[in-house]
């Protein structure tokens, strides 16, 4: 078996897990949700106003009122995003895919610095063990 056919058969054994499952169908409930995409395409469009306001090319024409209430208007209407059961399913899904997939791209990392894939951690380091050879999170 090649590497790329092993990858082919993970995303196969991916598609099988619950955690993939729940995202799916979490996912299909949003984008079916009317109420939902009407208010995330009213975030997104006072996002857009805000942006369009704050990055003016002269500083002396953005309106500061107008910024704060743009901004007071996103969070209020991100709040509304987040508070819709559907999109509160979808983050929890979402979750526990990245969650896997931090688990996998983890081995997949170690096992390409020469660890052994059947013994080494599924879970990413956390903190710095003074050890500099494998880790790029000083930059």
């Amino acid at each position: 078996m090649t590497v790329i056919e092993a990858a082919r058969a993970l995303g196969k054994v991916v598609q099988q897990d619950e955690r993939y499952k729940a995202y799916v169908d979490a996912k299909k409930k949003n984008d079916a949700d009317e109420e939902l995409q009407r208010l995330i395409g009213e975030f997104n469009l006072i996002r857009q106003n805000l942006a369009m306001e704050s990055d003016k090319e002269n500083p002396e024409e953005v309106n500061g009122e107008k910024v704060k209430e743009l901004t007071a208007k996103m969070h209020k209407a991100y709040e509304d995003v987040m508070s819709n059961e559907n999109m509160a399913m979808f983050t929890i899904a979402k979750q526990g895919m990245d969650k896997l997939m931090s688990e996998i791209n983890t081995i997949l990392t170690y096992s390409v610095e020469g660890m052994d894939p059947e013994t080494c951690p599924s879970e990413p380091p956390t903190g710095c063990s003074g050890s500099c050879e494998s880790c790029g999170g000083c930059g």
